[in-house]
Formats: structure tokens, sequence, C-alpha cells
């Protein structure tokens, strides 16, 4: 008696082999081009990226946990966080406020970007749903701490398997760029944006914005890298660092104005990747 027919299966819909390490080369050409179908289904041509910490709490919020907290070591990581915490807020007003720049240039398809996980990622994402803009999320999975927050477009909630891949992304749309206060993530997607725009390897100008004068100073001693010669004293010029909502607006808005009236340049070559 024959054997039931069975329908032999596409390698491309075979799940096994795409979970594989065979499978690794094309799920990171999946990673690479996916995301810019997406986005222009989304109606997103260029984004305003905001990065930060993923533990980071609202203030109000954070009064609330401290209040219902317990347990010891509970109320200590509260209470360290509790000297972050202003930045959620005003992460969360700066979005706001590029959200009424956007609705002046629809034209040219402006959202704003972050990891679109927790903390700062979230106030980003919340500024932007409260304007009423684009609002999209590159989330990266992570057997911990991310999870996609609730404010970003459904239609533009993106999830990534790669960390190389993702910043691809955050770069090649960006147009400009707010670090808030973070941990190593944080630090290596500025560090690598950086060093992006000292080798002349992005789109003309990108405006950075390091927001936190006291945490960025405390960090960081930037002087001393001039000082010995590891940079050169017009590195320093890549970004501005401020703590005030309305500076970091006008400085990224402006530069963003001035730059639509420049003529197009080539786009991003990370990767060999040409806009």
């Amino acid at each position: 008696m024959a054997s039931k027919k069975i329908e032999p299966q596409l390698s491309y819909l075979n799940t096994k082999f795409l979970e594989s390490d065979a499978g690794r080369q094309v799920r990171i050409l999946s990673e690479f081009r996916a995301p810019g179908v997406v986005l222009e289904e989304a109606g997103i041509d260029n984004t305003i990226v905001m990065f930060g910490s993923a533990r980071t709490i609202g203030t109000k919020d954070l009064k609330k946990k401290l209040k219902a907290a317990k347990d010891p070591k509970e109320i200590k990581r509260l209470e360290r966080l509790s000297k972050v915490a202003e930045y959620y807020d005003a992460a969360h007003m700066l979005a706001k406020l590029f959200g009424t720049w956007i609705k002046k240039h629809k034209e040219s398809r402006y959202a704003i970007c972050t990891g679109g996980g927790p903390g700062i990622m979230e106030a980003g994402n919340r500024g932007a749903h409260d304007a009423g803009v684009p609002s999209t999320g590159f989330n990266i999975k992570l057997p911990f701490e991310q999870h996609s927050n609730p404010y970003i477009d459904p239609e533009a909630n993106l999830q990534f398997r790669y960390f190389f891949i993702r910043k691809f992304w955050f770069m090649f749309k960006a147009r400009a760029l707010i670090v808030f206060p973070g941990g190593f993530g944080t630090l290596d997607e500025l560090f690598e944006t950086l060093t992006l725009i000292q080798t002349n390897k992005l789109h003309n100008k990108v405006p950075v914005v390091l927001f936190g004068e006291e945490y960025w100073r405390n960090l960081l001693n930037w002087e001393f890298l001039v000082e010995t010669g590891m940079i050169n004293p017009e590195d320093l010029k890549i970004f501005h660092m401020t703590s005030d909502i309305g500076d970091a607006y006008a400085y990224v808005t402006q530069s963003l104005e001035q730059h639509e009236k420049l003529p197009p340049k080539a786009g991003l070559h990370y990767f060999g990747y040409h806009k």
C-alpha cells in the first residue's frame, strides 16, 4: 500500500533550517532587507533617534514604586535609579517637541525612533505617540530586560536578532541622534555613531546631542582624549552636550532645517550600503 503523499517543504519555509547554524546567513540577510520594506510601507523615510537606558523610570512612577517597595534590595535599586529618573521625563517632553516639528515637515516623512524597549526608549515613543506623529521601535531579542513598549506604531514595530544589523538600521535612517544616560548598550551605540561621523561614513551631517551634561561629564573625561592625542580637538564638536530641553530641540531642528537646504550627497557607506 502506497504511503500518503507528503508535499515537500520549501527551504525558505523550513523553520528548523532557518533557526540552525546553516541558516544564519539567511537570517542576517533578512534583517538587512526586511526593515526597509516595513518602514517604507509605514511611510517612514527619516528618523530622529533617541538612545538611553532601558532601566530608567520616570519620576512619578519611581515615587510610586519606592512607596510600595518592601524588599531592601529593591529599595536600594530604586534609590540608585532616582539619580537619573529626570531623564525619562526629559526624553518624553523632548520627543513631544520633536513631534510638533515633524508635523510641520510631513513631506519629509519623519518618525521618532528608539530601541523599542522600556525606559528612555519608552519615553521617546510615548512622546511621539502623545504628539500624534509616527513612532517606530527597533527592538532586540534578549533573554531579559527588553520588551516592546506600548507606544510604538504596530506597523513600525521591528524586532532584531542581531545587534550589528539593528545598529545599521538605527543609523541608516537617522537624521539626528539624542543620547540620554545609559549603560553598556547605550555606550556601544553612541561610540559606533561617533566613529562613523569621525570617519565620514555617514550622510552629510547628523547632529548628535548628549543629554544630561552632569552624567556624561562624570562618566567620561572627554578633554583627556584630546590631551593624550587619542582624538583631535575638532572631534569634540561632533556632539553637543546639554541638559536643557529647549537647547537640545533648537540644536537638532536648526541643523535639520539647514541640512534640507543643502544638495544631497552620497548616503551611508557603512557595510558598503548606499542609500
